[in-house]
């Protein structure tokens, strides 16, 4: 599966990048946002059902910017997940540009009801992201996350089909390209 707009295109991890992928982890401005994946956990979510583990790339240069990880394929709810998105390149738009083609596909050609992330509470840059995005906050998971620091809360965070419906009737949204 692919997915492209003008700047970036998002398609199938392989086993081949999953070491760009842990690369991108280890970064300490990424590592503290997120809980880490091992290799074998990341080549795992390649061959299982119900995750799509995606490479965003720069379309005009194709190399890989960053990835996302959404789970919940197979959700009797249509409940889809955002696990992950982790950019390289940061303040370049990929990771806005990236939003906005998963939640296409996920609302228009998956069709489910909601995508729903989470977010450690102290990782605004994300956050304020996700709300640019039409995301709303459905609640905190206090101190749930034991880290060698202490520990960390969580905030979960969702948007509904209706309202990312309501978001592109208003034009906040860009159109993409599905490929299949």
């Amino acid at each position: 599966m692919f997915l492209k707009s003008d700047s970036v295109t998002l398609r199938k991890t392989n086993k081949q990048d999953v070491d760009f992928v842990c690369s991108l982890e280890a970064m300490e401005e990424n590592s503290k946002y997120i809980i880490l994946w091992s290799k074998e956990k990341h080549e795992k979510a390649l061959a299982n059902t119900d995750v799509l583990h995606l490479i965003v790339e720069d379309r005009k240069r194709s190399q890989p910017v960053g990835y996302l990880i959404i789970a919940g394929l197979e959700n009797p709810n249509l409940s889809i997940e955002l696990v992950r998105i982790t950019i390289n390149e940061k303040g370049k738009g990929y990771g806005k540009e990236s939003f906005n083609l998963i939640k296409d596909w996920v609302f228009r050609k998956f069709q489910a009801h909601r995508l729903w992330l989470d977010v450690k509470v102290n990782n605004v840059r994300a956050f304020k992201l996700y709300q640019k995005q039409g995301f709303v906050v459905e609640g905190t998971l206090r101190d749930c996350l034991k880290t060698e620091n202490g520990f960390e809360s969580l905030h979960i965070m969702s948007i509904l089909k209706n309202e990312y419906e309501e978001l592109t009737k208003e034009g906040t949204y860009c159109s993409t390209s599905l490929m299949s």
